[in-house]
């Protein structure tokens, strides 16, 4: 657990130091911080959906997930849970909205990469950190910028690794074998989606409910592990 703590560690690090800049920042230049934030999320979100090597499972995956969070309303629970923390936690001189989706961003481009899962399972069952602390270290530096665009409710996103990377680690014996290389490609895929989708957001480009399409990562592995079933049925 020590690595989740680590990862942690260097989030709310990198938000203090965005959050000193977003303070001092004019609106033209916080208006770049955004499109930096925006545009860097595109390029790591596109690397991540490349490593995808069964694209319709993605696409099935995505279709099937965004229907069932829209019907249940997960972006909205997400940004009223960043609602809460933001009325007990804050003196309410953020943006409540701003607030909210910082904290929702965050999170959702913190812990959907491959590298949260792989470097969780390396952490619980090998005890093998080495993973999880280059993800901290990259998650930091995207902090600071996260936070100089949006603010206080970026820091709040380490609750989410905390529990998150940290119940993880603890199924990691578990959950390894039933994932294997395939698995964890495809949730890379349809993962990378998602941070594209958190980009396009920072640009301006197109308002995303990214939230809603996280049951798209438990849909993507249904279908890997029900691959023997139909191998050969459907081609790749």
């Amino acid at each position: 657990m020590i690595a989740v703590f680590i990862n942690g560690i260097t989030v709310a690090l990198g938000s203090i130091i965005g959050l000193l800049l977003h303070k001092n920042l004019r609106e033209d230049i916080k208006n770049v911080v955004f499109i930096s934030a925006g545009m860097v999320s595109v390029v790591i979100g596109m690397q991540m959906a490349f490593r995808t090597n069964r694209i319709l499972y993605v696409v099935i995956a995505l279709f099937t997930g965004g229907i069932v969070g829209t019907l249940l309303g997960i972006e909205g629970w997400i940004l009223s849970f960043g609602g809460f923390l933001e009325k007990h936690f804050t003196k309410g001189t953020e943006d409540k909205s701003t607030f909210a989706k910082g904290f929702l961003n965050a999170s959702v481009l913190f812990c959907v990469g491959a590298m949260t899962i792989l470097g969780a399972f390396k952490a619980g069952a090998e005890h093998n950190y080495d993973l999880l602390i280059m993800k901290s270290i990259m998650d930091g530096f995207m902090a600071i910028l996260f936070s100089a665009a949006m603010g206080v409710g970026v820091i709040f996103s380490v609750i989410t690794i905390l529990v998150y990377e940290g119940g993880l680690t603890l199924l990691a014996s578990f959950l390894g074998p039933i994932l294997g290389d395939a698995g964890l490609a495809e949730i890379s895929g349809l993962g990378g989606i998602l941070v594209i989708m958190i980009g396009l957001n920072l640009l301006k480009l197109k308002e995303i409910k990214t939230a809603d399409f996280l049951p798209g990562l438990v849909f993507v592995v249904i279908l890997v592990m029900a691959e023997p079933f139909f191998k050969g049925i459907i081609p790749f």
